[in-house]
C-alpha cells in the first residue's frame, strides 16, 4: 500500500440464525463501503463459508441452531487463525462471551448497535484490535473472570519483570500511549513489549490478554467499579 493510500475495507461474513439481522446488517456495512461476501444461517454453514470465502471479519451470532458460535468460532479460528471474529448477542450477559473471548473471539457487540458503531468495529477489528461493548465489560468480568482459579500458567514465567508489568495494566485497560507515559518507555518499545507477549503467551490480541490478566489474578475485579478493559469504537492500538 503506498503512503497515504486509504487502508481496505475488511471483507465480511454475517452468520447469524435471523434472515432480518443478517439483511439489516449487509445493508449497513455495504452502504458503508465495507464488502459482505457472504451469509451463514448456523454455524456450520459459518465454518464451511469461511473456508470457502475467506473473510477477514465474520459477524458471529452465539446462539444458533446445528452449531452455536463458539463452537463455530473455535473451529474457524483452528482453521483460520487470521480470521477476525466480532460476537453478537441480544443479551448483554450472555454467559458465553467470556469463554467466545477466551478461545479468540476479536470483541463483542449487542445486535441493537447502532450502525455507525457496528461499521466501525468491523473495521477496528480488521485491524486486529479488539473489543468490547462497555456496557457489559464490567459484570462480564465480575461475574467470569472472579470465577476463574487465580494460578498463573506456566507461560506467565517466560515473562520478563517488565512484561508482567506490560501485562498487568493492558489488563487494567491501559492503551499503548497511556502504557508509555506510565512506564516512561517510548510508545515503540511499549509496542515490542506488547508483541513479545502476545507472542510467548500465544494471545491473538488484547480481548486475550485482558482475559488472561483476570484469570491469572495479575488484576482483581473491583466491586462496583467501572472497568471498561477494552475501549470500543476508539483508534486501534495494538
Amino acid at each position: 500500500m503506498t503512503a497515504g493510500a486509504p487502508e481496505r475495507a475488511p471483507r465480511v461474513l454475517i452468520a447469524d440464525d435471523q434472515t432480518l439481522i443478517r439483511t439489516g446488517f449487509r445493508l449497513i456495512l455495504t452502504a458503508r463501503g465495507i464488502d459482505v461476501v457472504g451469509e451463514a444461517a448456523d454455524g456450520a454453514e459459518a465454518v464451511a463459508a469461511v473456508r470457502e470465502l475467506r473473510p477477514d471479519v465474520v459477524l458471529m451470532d452465539i446462539r444458533m441452531p446445528v452449531m452455536d458460535g463458539l463452537e463455530a468460532t473455535r473451529r474457524i479460528l483452528e482453521r483460520t487463525p487470521d480470521c477476525r471474529i466480532l460476537m453478537l448477542t441480544t443479551f448483554d450477559l450472555d454467559r458465553y462471551v467470556y469463554k467466545a473471548l477466551s478461545i479468540g473471539a476479536g470483541g463483542f457487540l449487542l445486535k441493537d448497535v447502532t450502525p455507525e458503531h457496528l461499521a466501525a468495529a468491523v473495521r477496528l477489528v480488521g485491524t486486529g484490535d479488539a473489543l468490547l461493548a462497555p456496557q457489559i465489560t464490567r459484570r462480564l468480568v465480575e461475574r467470569y473472570a472472579a470465577e476463574a482459579v487465580h494460578t498463573p500458567p506456566a507461560d506467565l514465567a517466560a515473562l520478563t519483570p517488565r512484561e508482567r508489568e506490560v501485562l498487568t495494566l493492558m489488563g487494567r485497560g491501559l492503551s499503548n500511549t497511556e502504557l508509555a507515559t506510565e512506564l516512561t518507555l517510548s510508545e515503540a518499545t511499549v509496542k515490542s513489549h506488547v508483541a513479545r507477549i502476545f507472542a510467548k503467551l500465544s494471545l491473538r490480541d488484547r480481548a486475550q490478554a485482558v482475559v488472561l490478566a483476570y484469570e491469572t489474578g495479575l488484576v482483581v475485579p473491583r466491586r462496583g467499579a467501572v472497568n471498561c478493559a477494552i475501549a470500543p469504537y476508539g483508534a486501534a492500538d495494538a
